[in-house]
């Protein structure tokens, strides 16, 4: 789902950047208003499942790949506001250090990533959660919520993909961006996730979201429900667990890559191809990706020159985890303690 340079044109680029301007505003004023410093900090913590969670490629069907998001577990945990902010720190951390999504894309992405699927997975879970029995409510809603997040965000990439053909071609009728029309792009991206990739999120929501919140109940913002004690002191020391449990097993990501893996004739996700394998599929090059913008991550699609791919995918979870925990515990050193 991340959407690369030069897929989108500059002003579809730059619609949803302005979209999302005051999106982040009202975020950033909701969680210093309503969140302590420990909380802003373990913002950090949140946002690093969902940085490994994006890490994790799964084959989808149509011979293609695509990964969980993690988006509504963390507006479960710390509430959709928190959720944007951290969604859009990782998303930056991706395209600029592993070329992972688009720089010009960069908005377009948190639209579809950071805004939509928290905000429309979080108040799913929240109408499930408050008109269901305690007993599975909590649970359901949040499986569903994570569900239909991650399809309504992946029906809002392929809108934006269908668009492209029809408002930005060439003189010879050919499209300069996305080269897929609506009526491709939209079974493309949602069969798989709908099949697949939506379940695989919504499994993850349910099993991080109920670990977290019986090992550090205190951290989840505004209980689920009433079994959930705030005044129990939990321990953070089993979530960092689990967080390096999962740095460890980023590497099973790369079976259904476009590596050498057992999985690789998955090949990459449905929108992230290279220039090359456009022309191969449609018969030319779009003028808007062949002259488009290029951007130079230091390691590209988590390798790096030198090391086993294995080694590289760990130090680039590692390298993404220690800048989400570290960045959102510095920016908690400035938020004042609540009563």
């Amino acid at each position: 789902m991340h959407i690369p340079d030069n897929y989108l044109s500059p002003s579809t680029c730059g619609v949803l950047t302005v979209a999302m301007v005051p999106v982040w505003a009202h975020c950033v004023k909701k969680v210093k208003e309503e969140l302590d410093r420990e909380k802003v900090a373990f913002i950090g913590v949140a946002a690093a499942f969902s940085f490994l969670l994006m890490m994790f490629n799964v084959p989808l069907p149509g011979g293609t790949t695509g990964h969980a998001v993690g988006a509504v577990l963390i507006a479960i945990l710390l509430g959709p506001e928190a959720a944007c902010l951290a969604v859009t720190v990782a998303l930056l951390i991706q395209a600029l250090l592993f070329g992972d999504g688009g720089i010009l894309a960069f908005g377009a992405n948190c639209f579809n990533m950071a805004f939509i699927i928290p905000f429309s997975g979080y108040y799913i879970y929240r109408f499930i959660r408050d008109h269901a029995p305690a007993a599975w409510g909590d649970k359901v809603g949040a499986f569903v919520g994570a569900y239909v997040g991650m399809n309504l965000g992946a029906f809002m990439a392929a809108v934006e993909f269908g668009i492209q053909p029809l408002l930005f071609t060439d003189a010879a009728g050919n499209a300069l961006y996305c080269p897929y029309p609506l009526a491709v792009s939209i079974p493309a991206m949602l069969i798989p996730h709908l099949l697949l990739a939506g379940i695989v999120d919504a499994l993850a929501t349910v099993l991080i979201y109920t670990f977290v919140k019986n090992a550090a109940p205190e951290y989840v913002y505004k209980p689920a429900d009433s079994q959930v004690d705030t005044s129990k002191k939990g321990s953070l020391v089993t979530v960092y667990a689990l967080v390096a449990v999962l740095v460890v097993a980023t590497p099973l990501g790369l079976l259904a890559g476009s590596g050498d893996g057992w999985l690789s004739r998955f090949g990459d996700a449905w929108g992230e191809w290279g220039t090359e394998d456009v022309a191969a599929m449609v018969g030319y090059t779009p003028g808007g990706m062949a002259d488009g913008f290029e951007w130079s991550a230091i390691m590209p699609d988590y390798s790096l020159a030198g090391l086993p791919d294995v080694a590289a995918y760990i130090l680039s979870a590692v390298i993404g985890v220690l800048l989400l925990i570290v960045g959102f515990k510095v920016v908690s050193s400035f938020v004042s303690n609540k009563e």
